[in-house]
Parts: structure tokens; sequence; C-alpha cells
């Protein structure tokens, strides 16, 4: 066989050859919204720990957390974990921060999304970092169909966002977008969030009311929040458009999609 024929040959064979796969990125979180990304994004086996709090009953994919490492964002569990790849949103503090930089880990920092625009490119810089691109614009185009479903439910109508600790949420904020989405204009007058007046709600109510976290019980002021009040509740009676749960609303996520959702299925 001349030279030519065997150059042809090789590259005939190593055409046929099957791919070698390449590992993923072992991928870590620090915190419990990080968490939510990474379990959306990353192959299972790639993940090498979550925040403790990935199975608590807010997290969106508790489901998909039980049976993987739990570890605190602290740099001996970085140094047993030996990620990659870390994912976070708040979790973690200066010592781990200087550890991952001198281990050349690559970081991943999640922004506080304030609108939809915002969870679409975080979940683009997850994606990137861990080279699944399509399964990132698979989630993006999730985000979109439930946008899509969602326009113009609300008809224009006013509604609050109201917490158990009598809070509400205005502009600037991704409870303000997942409203907008939905149809519904926020009657928060002040930006971001801001406590609201327990005696206005019950002389004043408002038309309609989206709660927000209602689904946890905790301990403390919480427990007895203002937006727990009996007084409130029966003068909301009638008005709740929807109860958002807090694995909806408590992250700045895809999910928050869902949660524009829920508010139109209930408007109709």
């Amino acid at each position: 066989m001349n030279a030519a024929k065997a150059l042809c040959a090789l590259l005939a064979a190593v055409s046929l050859a099957p791919a070698v796969a390449v590992a993923a990125p072992r991928v870590m979180s620090l915190d419990s919204c990080a968490d939510q990304y990474v379990l959306a994004l990353a192959p299972r086996d790639s993940i090498v720990g979550l925040s403790y709090r990935a199975v608590a009953s807010d997290s969106y994919m508790r489901a998909e957390a039980k049976g993987l490492p739990l570890r605190r964002a602290t740099f001996e569990s970085l140094v047993a974990a030996r990620p990659d790849v870390v994912v976070r949103l708040w979790g973690g503090d200066a010592r781990l921060s200087n550890g991952l930089r001198k281990k050349g880990v690559t970081t991943v920092a999640l922004d506080d999304a304030a609108d939809f625009d915002g969870v679409r490119a975080n979940v683009r810089k997850v994606a990137a970092a861990l080279d699944r691109r399509p399964q990132g614009e698979a989630l993006v185009a999730r985000i979109d169909a439930q946008l899509v479903r969602s326009a113009g439910a609300g008809k224009g109508r006013p509604a609050l966002y109201l917490t158990p600790g009598g809070y509400t949420s205005g502009s600037g904020t991704l409870i303000d977008a997942m409203l907008k989405a939905a149809g519904y204009s926020n009657a928060a007058k002040t930006p971001s969030f801001a406590p609201v007046s327990l005696e206005r709600m019950v002389m004043e109510p408002p038309a309609a009311v989206v709660l927000g976290l209602f689904d946890l019980i905790k301990a403390g002021s919480d427990r007895w929040g203002p937006g727990r009040h009996a007084a409130l509740r029966q003068a909301l009676a009638g008005r709740t458009v929807a109860s958002l749960p807090a694995s909806v609303v408590g992250c700045p996520g895809w999910f928050a999609a869902e949660g524009s959702a829920m508010l139109a299925r209930s408007s109709r």
C-alpha cells in the first residue's frame, strides 16, 4: 500500500471511530438559588456539591436534588469536592472567593435578576460555563412559551403582591415583571420591596391581591406577621387572584415564568 492509500485508509478509520466523550466539568453550587440552575442544566453525575437548602421545601428542584452531595459553602468543602465550576448568587465568603481564584476554579456569579431578560442572561451564563448551551436555550424557550401563554390575561387590572411579613413588591423587581407578564398592573406605588399599611389594607382593600410565600410556615415574627392578620384575611376574602409558592418566587430563576402562568390561569 502506497503512502496516499495508507493516509486515505487512516482518515476513513478515524471518521468511523466513535467520538470520545468529553467529561462534563465538575460543578458545585454555593446557595439555594444557584442550586436551581445547576440542577436544571448540569448532568447529574457532574454535580459534586449543592447547598443544604437544595432539598428544602422552597427549592423548586428539590426532587432532583435528592441523593446528590450537600455541602457547606466553605473552603474545606471546596477542597473536598474539587469542582471545575462553581455557581453562586450570594453564597460563600471572602475566604472562599480567594480560594476559588487561587485554584483557578471558574466562578459563575448569578445576577439578582429584576426582569426576564436578566433571568435569560443567568440561564445562558451557567449553560455556557457548563458547555450545555442547547439545554440553556431549551430553558429559555420554556420561559418564552410560558410568557406568551400568559400575556394579557389580567386585562390591565391592578394587583398588589403581599407576603406574610406584610411586604409588597414594586417596580424594579422580578415580582413586578411577573405581574406585568400576566397582564396585571402593579398596585404597589413604591419601587423595590416595602412594607404595606395593615390599617389601610383593611379599610381600603385592593381590588386584587397576589399572595407570595404563604405556603411557608415559619417560627417567629413571620408566622404572626401582618400578612397573616385575621382582619386582613377577612378584608381580602374573595380578592386573592393566586397564592404563589416560595419555590416559584424565592429565587430569580426561570420558574418565575411559571408564576406568571399561574396568575394567568387564575384570572381566566
